[in-house]
């Protein structure tokens, strides 16, 4: 547990707003600011007496994701009585500044608070139709689809928050054939889809499963706007033939809008949703699914039964020596995941026995800041920005394939490289200001300016801009054979960032089939399911950006339904 041991000085100027409110002359309202991950976070903290009687949030600059976090900080403080509440993993930054505003005010009013004593809750051991592990993309798919099919649904998620590294997805999700790409006029096909991804994973995917993905990724968007999902824009990123990756307007941030659209849907099905909850073992006999034990919140086991279960856990890209074990040459690679990333579902089949196919298979993300891990979305390279080297060149096709751009990155002065855009790329993506607000850039009135203060050429820097830009002016790249030239980069201020390849997917896992059924000896387990990136064999020896989602929710939905089928059968 994380003890606040300084307040801000901005937080302790901040005012008193009111006493006295709804004739109450014991209630007293202070608006504070704690410093939180993207700048200031403004808080309206109430007191009765010695009491907190409400906090609201009133102003911030956070990731859309952290609301939740910022919720459930509230909800502890406010039910505690006490500000020293656990921070909410992935959300840390945002977690200290709530509880720092809300500490202000504590201070300004010479509040005495005095903790309160939560009863302890028992649990014992419970029945339900489906049991859900993991509640990021696939796991919330998963169990609206078989809440929806009219079946009890129980769904565990062992970080404080959901959403997993869904809340992270910036870039889009892929597919064919949906109603936004022919209301927009773009001319797309299943067989390009399937071409696409086969070639980028290099002809090792599973290609049934890649077929049933590409088949279904259309409707799945029909799916995702239904429930609320906003992803009328349509970009390209690297390996795709055809823009068909799926944003929402303005280019935001694709993931935390997915969470927010599943989560919101799965509240309004009564899903049982128990976060801090992990599960131990996937219970069995005689060769069928019985169940899970979990250990809850304050450490106590217990069982829950059910018919079918399905593994949601995500992939292991945040274990790093899980990672080294099955590929060497990572060892000591930073990782993009979030810390939850770590493998659960592996070591919960490992006792029942599962295949577990291509699990060397680890991807590399090229564009990765190195001093801090944070990932630069593969769009901004698909609106336009450009990859150049410490001699101010270019020096691979920006949108090859993940695998192929971070290992012409490595070859490079430093081990690294800059991309590089300009103001109208920016615009075209309205994650870019989140880099932009966090300091990540940066930022010159020209390309001679930024060249100087990246330390590079800048002859040899504004030539490759040049030629860039002649390039698409021409619609041939002659250096690269980059075939997707959205803009000219001519429109100043000007941006860089470095950048690196880390750890980004686990492409191998869990074995299934059609079904979504966990496989071992290549035949399905009776009422055990997997969708996500714990699974393998869709993406090959290399992911597409965009195609994972589609696989969580296409997939997800798949073992949903499945699952509530079975569980319905007599």
């Amino acid at each position: 547990m994380t003890t606040i041991k300084k307040i801000t000085t901005c937080s302790i100027l901040c005012g008193f707003i009111s006493t006295g409110a709804f004739g109450n002359e014991n209630l007293k309202s202070f608006v504070t600011v704690g410093e939180g991950y993207n700048g200031e976070i403004k808080v309206e903290t109430t007191f009765n007496g010695n009491n907190i009687s409400d906090i609201k949030v009133i102003d911030h600059k956070e990731s859309n994701f952290t609301k939740r976090a910022m919720k459930k900080i509230i909800k502890e403080i406010i039910n505690r009585q006490n500000i020293d509440v656990d921070n909410i993993g992935g959300a840390t930054f945002t977690s200290k500044g709530l509880k720092s505003a809300v500490a202000s005010a504590v201070t300004k009013g010479n509040i005495k608070l005095t903790e309160k004593k939560l009863a302890k809750k028992v649990y014992k051991n419970e029945t339900t139709d489906v049991v859900v592990i993991g509640a990021g993309g696939a796991g919330l798919t998963a169990a609206i689809a078989a809440k929806e099919k009219g079946v009890n649904v129980i769904l565990i998620e062992k970080m404080p928050m959901i959403g997993g590294n869904t809340n992270y997805a910036t870039g889009g999700i892929n597919a064919a054939n949906s109603s936004i790409q022919l209301s927009k006029g773009i001319n797309d096909s299943i067989d390009i889809f399937i071409e696409d991804t086969l070639k980028g994973g290099k002809n090792t995917n599973n290609k049934d499963l890649v077929t049933l993905m590409a088949n279904s990724s259309g409707k799945m968007i029909d799916w995702l706007v239904e429930r609320g999902a906003d992803l009328q824009d349509v970009g390209r990123m690297g390996g795709q033939s055809v823009n068909r990756t799926h944003r929402p307007q303005g280019g935001k941030a694709v993931g935390p809008n997915l969470v927010d659209a599943l989560s919101a849907r799965a509240n309004e099905l009564k899903v049982d949703l128990r976060v801090s909850t992990t599960a131990t073992k996937i219970n069995e006999k005689d060769g069928v699914i019985t169940g899970i034990t979990v250990i809850s919140p304050d450490g106590q086991p217990y069982t829950i039964n059910s018919k079918a279960v399905i593994i949601a856990t995500g992939g292991f890209g945040a274990n790093e020596p899980l990672v080294a074990s099955y590929n060497e040459n990572l060892k000591g690679f930073g990782t993009t995941n979030h810390k939850g990333a770590s493998g659960d579902g592996i070591s919960l089949t490992k006792e029942l026995g599962v295949d577990l196919i291509q699990m060397k298979e680890i991807q590399t993300h090229p564009t990765v800041i190195p001093t801090n891990n944070k990932m630069i979305t593969e769009a901004v390279r698909g609106n336009g920005a450009i990859l150049i080297n410490r001699d101010g060149k270019r020096f691979v096709n920006e949108l090859d394939t993940r695998d192929v751009v971070s290992k012409a990155e490595l070859s490079q002065k430093g081990n690294s490289a800059y991309l590089v855009f300009d103001q109208s790329v920016r615009e075209s993506l309205k994650a870019i200001d989140g880099y932009y607000n966090k300091g990540f850039l940066t930022e010159g009135n020209s390309p001679e300016e930024l060249a100087t203060k990246l330390n590079i050429s800048n002859k040899e820097f504004k030539t490759t801009i040049d030629q860039y830009n002649s390039f698409v002016k021409n619609n041939k790249d002659l250096d690269f054979n980059r075939n997707d030239l959205p803009r000219q980069l001519n429109k100043p201020p000007y941006y860089a960032v470095e950048v690196a390849p880390a750890v980004h997917h686990t492409m191998g896992g869990i074995a299934i089939n059609k079904n979504g059924e966990v496989l071992k000896n290549q035949k399905p387990i009776k009422g055990l399911y997997a969708a996500g990136e714990v699974t393998g064999g869709i993406h090959g020896s290399n992911r597409l950006g965009g195609n994972a989602l589609i696989d969580i929710v296409v997939f997800g939905k798949i073992a949903g339904d499945n699952a509530a089928n079975l569980s319905q059968e007599k």
